[in-house]
């Protein structure tokens, strides 16, 4: 049976929401579900993740959601207890990821050096998260990065767009992207529900497209 985590590589895409007033969190979710993209990585960055999480848990259970940027340990639990399905670190916190294994959670942490990797690979984590992508080396970084490392699958995350997502997604050691063009603050706070569901629909179809 696949985990959370694994679930995610079928989506080919997880939107990355930084949402500033939890009443938006459902119209953001029905935006998602209505694009074909029925999962959502909610990050700390605001205030209002923890709440925006319990709504689309609440809501909207067809939708995938999990927690991002997490920081440390208060923050996951504080997560896991609003409920979100996985956790995501921009960084590899040892601390953070320990106390996801010990309670069972899926747990994405940031990766962008061999070190890194290898920890991960320690706790027996294969999926990672590459991050910052773009500004890390971009494609040929998590080419020659991802090399050594057979088996291991990447999420690269920061600067992907609809532009340089089918070169992403054509890399073998690609698992998913994370991007947040399709959910940018301005469309949630402004309400251009319809504008997210659209980008959303762009999105699955290069992913259509390169995975068939």
């Amino acid at each position: 049976m696949k985990n959370t985590i694994e679930t995610l590589g079928e989506f080919g895409v997880i939107p990355v929401v930084a949402i500033e007033d939890a009443q938006d969190a459902v119209p953001l979710g029905q935006a998602l579900i209505d694009g074909g993209l029925p999962c959502a990585e909610i990050t700390f960055r605001t205030a209002a993740a923890a709440q925006a999480i319990t709504a689309l848990a609440q809501n909207l259970p067809q939708l995938l959601v999990g927690a991002g940027t997490v920081l440390n340990v208060e923050q996951a639990n504080q997560a896991v207890e609003a409920g979100a399905k996985f956790i995501v670190s921009p960084g590899f916190d040892p601390f953070v990821v320990d106390w996801c294994i010990e309670n069972e959670v899926p747990v994405m942490p940031g990766v962008a050096t061999p070190t890194e990797i290898s920890m991960a690979l320690n706790r027996e984590l294969n999926i990672l998260k590459f991050f910052p992508a773009e500004v890390a080396g971009g494609i040929r970084a998590l080419k020659a990065i991802s090399g050594p490392f057979v088996g291991v699958k990447f999420v690269p995350t920061g600067g992907i767009n609809p532009e340089n997502l089918p070169a992403y997604l054509g890399l073998p050691a690609v698992h998913a992207c994370g991007g947040s063009w399709l959910v940018k603050r301005n469309l949630i706070s402004a309400g251009k529900f319809d504008e997210i569901t659209r980008l959303t629909k762009e999105a699955v179809e290069i992913v259509r497209r390169m995975r068939g």
